[in-house]
């Protein structure tokens, strides 16, 4: 699903180690960059899965009208040190972020929730900002997109 097309281990992510491999999962570490903003083939997965098209643009639709306050509830509970709070709202924007095919948006919000599980919310802090910037490409290449051009 996060595939970026490519099998080469990314040897930039860590010097010391040539082909780094993220330590929580074995897998090789893809640079943020090679991950697609917007993938609609992973879109089309929810529209073919709800069997209708009106039923996917609305969820989409919903997704980016609610950007700014899902942003702000999972800002806010990362700045405040609540745990629960922050893992809610990040697994809503991952899985909401999967559903739409914001792929990178997703990867960030994966990030983020090892972060939250571990209860580093400190170190979760400086994701916030990149969380913030991806997610409004999201919405923006949403509305560019034939999802929701005519909304």
């Amino acid at each position: 699903m996060f595939s970026s097309g490519s099998s080469e281990v990314n040897e930039d992510s860590d010097p010391s180690h040539p082909g780094s491999v993220d330590d929580s999962t074995g897998l090789p570490v893809v640079p943020l960059a090679e991950h697609p903003i917007l993938d609609l083939a992973e879109f089309q997965l929810l529209e073919d899965q709800v069997d209708n098209p009106l039923i996917a643009r609305t969820f989409a639709g919903d997704f980016a009208k609610l950007w700014v306050k899902r942003y702000e509830i999972l800002a806010t509970a990362v700045e405040r040190g609540d745990v629960a709070a922050a893992l809610n709202a990040v697994l809503s924007l991952r899985t909401s972020s999967i559903m739409v095919g914001g792929v990178r948006l997703a990867v960030l919000a994966a990030q983020l929730e090892e972060r939250i599980r571990k209860s580093e919310l400190r170190e979760a802090r400086p994701l916030l900002k990149e969380v913030a910037e991806c997610g409004h490409l999201t919405v923006q290449e949403l509305k560019d997109s034939y999802v929701l051009r005519n909304d």
